[in-house]
């Protein structure tokens, strides 16, 4: 009897080392998206522990996190079922980060410099409050109906929407936040920040004539197939280049936000599958790339890491933006900016405008032009670094609207036929979400 007892202890153990070991990296990944967004969430966005526990990190498994805050030196850290502990290090201009064990939080850091002083000027272009504007083919009334229909209705958590902010001819005509998010909290993009990577690049082709069709310059291509690929087919997302993006598993995109330490190499490290243009591939990755060559720009990394700043975000008062780095210093140009709703409404307004914010060229206004032309083999769907309507996928709205798009239903909604954008954010996709009944509601009720 003993002795079967003694096979059976063996049994279960090695059964609970190979489920360990089997799981480890969807352990490391769970304290990791726990840590991160805690540490984001309560240092960068100001929010309570409390809130972010009950409504942004309580979706399995990242709920079965044990979370710690330590407000002292602004870490949190979380472990699963108290086997695997990662740790999250808020950097005052760089925001939160992920850390390995060989990560030295006391070490000295670039911090991009900033200008954000306000302009005394109505919002979007400044501080003060808009004038008294009402336009008399807007249906007010409708619009609000509309709106409230997209957050849920008291005790339920379905839609989860957290703001949603429409603007007409540069005026808010409707804005609305759930409890506990108003104007001044930021909230995370995860993709939209895409669109940011995008736009840095349409910058440097206006001020330093880079040239996105010429092959990429990244040097480790130069003496194989890769060296074919262009920075117009990385914007594209038509590399060719082997990934895979799946959250729920663990994956190319996974293992870059939560494993590495330099997140623009882990693309650039991948075989080509396809040749350059003939295959469109979603891909994070490739986002963080051309955020390294971005950097390989500039001389010194203070002069990237002022640029995005000093030449989009702080250029167009975008004051609340964080685009947070990774353990290298690089901007996760993939999915880490934060913005309040309110400024991410004005990028969108940006490219309704092609570029001109209040008479300052930002960008070429080719550049707007080229980043809603379909990708080829994107079905239509997909720009450079934009999301697009091209192949009718909201019906009730024309097929000239693209937009921003992000995790979780994140979305900043571009009618260049109307002067009109949406913003809506949130914490459910549009599986659960009904986007073309907020982007058609409103989009009906102005004639």
């Amino acid at each position: 009897m003993k002795k079967i007892i003694k096979y059976g202890f063996l049994i279960l153990l090695i059964g609970l080392v190979i489920g360990v070991y089997v799981n480890y990296p969807r352990l490391n990944i769970i304290s990791g998206y726990a840590s991160k967004n805690m540490a984001s969430s309560v240092f960068l966005a100001h929010r309570t522990e409390s809130s972010v526990a009950e409504f942004d990190n309580n979706f399995d498994p990242i709920s079965k996190a044990e979370t710690r805050v330590n407000t002292l030196n602004k870490s949190v850290s979380s472990n699963s079922f108290g086997i695997l502990e990662r740790t999250a290090f808020y950097r005052e201009g760089l925001g939160a980060v992920l850390v390995d064990d060989d990560f030295d939080m006391a070490a000295p850091y670039l911090k991009p410099l900033r200008n954000k002083t306000a302009k005394q000027l109505p919002y979007p272009y400044g501080v003060l409050a808009q004038k008294d504007t009402v336009f008399a083919n807007v249906d007010y009334q409708k619009i609000q109906q509309v709106v409230n229909a997209a957050f849920d209705a008291t005790g339920e958590r379905i839609q989860k929407t957290r703001s949603v902010l429409v603007i007409y001819k540069d005026q808010i005509i409707a804005e609305k936040y759930e409890d506990g998010i108003d104007k001044k909290t930021p909230i995370l993009g995860w993709s939209m920040t895409k669109s940011i990577t995008s736009t840095i690049i349409g910058i440097l082709t206006k001020q330093q004539n880079f040239d996105i069709y010429k092959p990429a310059p990244i040097l480790k291509w130069n003496e194989d197939e890769r060296s074919k690929i262009t920075t117009h087919n990385l914007l594209q997302m038509n590399s060719g280049l082997e990934w895979v993006e799946d959250y729920n598993t663990i994956s190319d995109v996974s293992k870059m936000l939560f494993l590495s330490r330099d997140m623009t190499i882990v693309q650039r490290d991948k075989k080509q599958d396809f040749a350059p243009g003939t295959h469109w591939n979603y891909s994070s990755g490739t986002s963080n790339l051309l955020s390294r060559i971005i950097r390989g720009q500039f001389k010194t990394h203070q002069e990237y890491l002022d640029y995005w700043y000093t030449e989009l975000i702080d250029r167009i008062g975008m004051h609340s933006m964080t685009i947070e780095t990774d353990m290298a210093g690089n901007y996760v140009g993939s999915s880490y900016g934060w913005a309040t709703t309110r400024d991410w409404a004005k990028f969108g307004l940006l490219y309704l405008h092609k570029g001109d914010w209040n008479g300052t060229k930002v960008f070429d206004p080719s550049w707007e032009n080229y980043v809603k032309t379909p990708a080829p083999n994107s079905d239509k769907a997909y720009g450079g670094h934009f999301w697009l309507n091209a192949d009718n996928g909201y019906k009730d709205v024309p097929e000239t609207m693209y937009s921003c798009n992000g995790y979780q239903g994140q979305r900043i909604s571009i009618f260049p036929s109307k002067d009109l954008v949406i913003v809506r954010m949130g914490l459910a996709n549009g599986d659960v979400f009904d986007f073309n009944a907020l982007l058609g509601g409103v989009y009906a009720a102005i004639e």
